[in-house]
C-alpha cells in the first residue's frame, strides 16, 4: 500500500491555545509582574472552562513565568532586581559566544537582514509588539546561525524572560528607532569579519538594556 502523501490535521488542544495566549500576555507585558492569575476571570475572557485554564497556568509555572503564593493562588512572577541582572548577563555571554562561533565558522549571516528590515518598520509604525518580534526572530536567528544545539536550547529558555524585561523596558518611553538601529551595525560587523567590532557591539547592545532602572520593572523589591 502506497505511503500516504497528505497527514490527519491535528487540532491543538485549548490547554495550548490558552496557555499561548497567556504566555504571549505575559511576555509582552500585557500581564505585568505581580498581577493575579484568576482561573474564573480568565476563563470568561478567553470564553472557556476553567479546566484549560488550570492546565495552560501550571504549564506557564513550569515555564518560570507564574509563581503559586500561599493562601493567595498564582500570580505572574515578579521580576527581582537581581534576576533582571542576571539574566542580562547570561544573554550576552550566549550571544557573545554565538557571533564568535558565527565568525569562526565563516557561516553567512545574510538571513539576519529580514528581522532587520521588519524592526525598522516596525520602529516607524510605531508597533512596539512588531519590533519585539523581529528583535527575536533576530537574535533566534543569529543563535542558530551558531550551530550549536545546546546554546540554541539553553538560550531558547532563558528568552521568555528576556522578551518580558525587554516589554516592560519598552513601555517605559523608549526610542523604538534606536532599538531597531542598533542591529544592522553588528550584521555588517559580522559579514565583514570584525570580530572585535562584533563582540563589540553586542555587549553593548544588552548594556542598553540595563541602561534603565532595573528596580522600576521588579514585582518584589528582594
Amino acid at each position: 500500500m502506497a505511503e500516504p502523501t497528505l497527514h490527519p490535521i491535528e487540532q491543538t488542544s485549548l490547554r495550548v491555545q490558552v496557555a499561548e495566549r497567556l504566555r504571549t500576555a505575559i511576555i509582552t507585558g500585557k500581564l505585568r509582574p505581580g498581577d493575579a492569575l484568576t482561573e474564573t476571570a480568565l476563563a470568561e475572557q478567553l470564553n472557556v472552562s476553567r479546566a484549560p485554564v488550570r492546565e495552560a497556568i501550571q504549564d506557564l509555572e513550569n515555564d518560570g513565568l507564574v509563581e503559586t503564593v500561599a493562601y493567595r493562588g498564582k500570580r505572574v512572577k515578579p521580576l527581582t532586581v537581581r534576576e533582571v541582572s542576571e539574566i542580562r548577563e547570561m544573554r550576552q555571554h550566549f550571544e557573545v559566544m554565538a557571533v564568535q562561533r558565527i565568525l569562526d565558522q565563516g557561516t553567512g549571516v545574510v538571513e539576519l537582514w529580514a528581522p532587520c528590515r521588519a524592526m525598522e518598520e516596525a520602529a516607524a509604525q510605531g508597533d512596539r509588539d512588531a519590533l519585539i518580534a523581529a528583535d527575536e526572530a533576530f537574535h533566534r536567528t543569529m543563535i542558530r546561525l551558531s550551530d550549536n544545539q545546546l546554546l540554541a536550547q539553553l538560550w531558547a529558555g532563558l528568552y521568555l524572560r528576556i522578551l518580558q524585561i525587554m516589554s516592560l523596558r519598552n513601555d517605559q518611553n523608549v526610542d523604538l528607532t534606536d532599538i531597531a538601529g542598533t542591529h544592522p551595525p553588528i550584521v555588517r560587523a559580522l559579514e565583514s569579519g570584525d570580530a572585535e567590532g562584533a563582540v563589540r557591539l553586542v555587549s553593548e547592545h544588552f548594556d542598553a538594556l540595563a541602561s534603565f532602572d532595573p528596580a522600576t520593572i521588579a514585582g518584589d523589591p528582594k
